[in-house]
């Protein structure tokens, strides 16, 4: 592949960042990672010193605060990390010439509840949470320095690292549930698109080898279903021997609101970078990976 130069990724300890670097090994890519080991986000001028002293031509934020309830009552933690340290990154990145790739969220959606097609780029926003909304002034503020900016939403992540913070993810946590109690209940009236964190780490690398033109991409495997569709779909691909009911959100009340619809088009990025795999082929290579089939 074309070599975009050297890659920069910040939240390289997450299931996405670990995933790119691997990736970018794989394909022989130079490329470094930092966490928060290496720099805290939240501090602008440590962050900035940091960029400053850094050799990287392509930087990549996979940085998130994404524990969506718990950002509920930390906002200003979550404007921190998911918009302002973004905006610190982008104006880095313009005064250098080099290009940010920043990963946002579906949760910039939800606030339409009659949506029933996949949602496109050009769509307005509408978050129903801090999370959502914090991540969607991180897409705003990267485009102010007026650099190459692109903007990769993603959706329902699932890497073999497990999410960073959370201790895993939604399919482990359905396979260990579902050992453990032989019956799910999971919501059914909340509709996604899941995402392999393996998926996005090439698609970043084709994105950038093909030179995709700075702008927002839905960076997502192809299809939607719900969560309870989706757990249907692991415990049986994997194996598990459980039962799967459905509820309704009302019936699973969290203290951060979860979007009704925040499935994902993904032909704009498909146009750049070929054939998207459906999530359910993404979800079987996941388990194959980690073992389970």
């Amino acid at each position: 592949m074309r070599n975009p130069g050297k890659l920069l990724v910040l939240g390289a300890h997450g299931q996405l960042g670990g995933d790119l670097l691997d990736a970018a090994a794989a394909a022989g890519v130079p490329a470094q990672g930092a966490g928060r080991a290496e720099v805290d986000v939240t501090d602008r001028a440590a962050l900035r010193a940091f960029l400053d002293g850094a050799a990287f031509d392509v930087l990549v934020n996979a940085t998130s605060y994404h524990k969506t309830d718990e950002v509920e009552g930390n906002p200003a933690l979550a404007m921190d990390v998911n918009a302002h340290a973004p905006a610190v990154m982008a104006e880095a990145c313009a005064e250098r010439g080099a290009r940010f790739l920043h990963v946002s969220t579906d949760y910039v959606f939800g606030g339409d509840r009659d949506r029933k097609t996949p949602l496109l780029e050009t769509d307005s926003p509408a978050p129903v949470n801090v999370y959502g909304l914090s991540k969607l002034f991180g897409e705003t503020l990267s485009g102010l320095p007026g650099g190459d900016v692109t903007v990769f939403r993603v959706a329902s992540l699932f890497g073999v690292r497990g999410a960073s913070g959370k201790g895993g993810n939604f399919v482990e946590t359905m396979i260990r549930f579902g050992r453990e109690k032989g019956a799910l209940k999971v919501v059914n009236d909340q509709v996604m698109s899941p995402t392999a964190t393996a998926f996005i780490a090439r698609a970043i690398l084709a994105f950038l080898d093909r030179e995709g033109a700075p702008g927002v991409y839905h960076c997502v495997n192809t299809g939607a279903v719900s969560w309870h569709g989706f757990a249907e779909a692991i415990v049986r691909l994997a194996g598990v021997p459980a039962t799967v009911a459905g509820c309704s959100t009302a019936e699973w009340p969290t203290p951060a609101r979860r979007p009704a619809w925040s499935a994902l088009a993904n032909g704009k990025l498909a146009a750049v970078v070929g054939p998207i795999p459906d999530w359910e082929t993404a979800l079987a290579d996941y388990l194959a990976a980690k073992g389970y089939r």
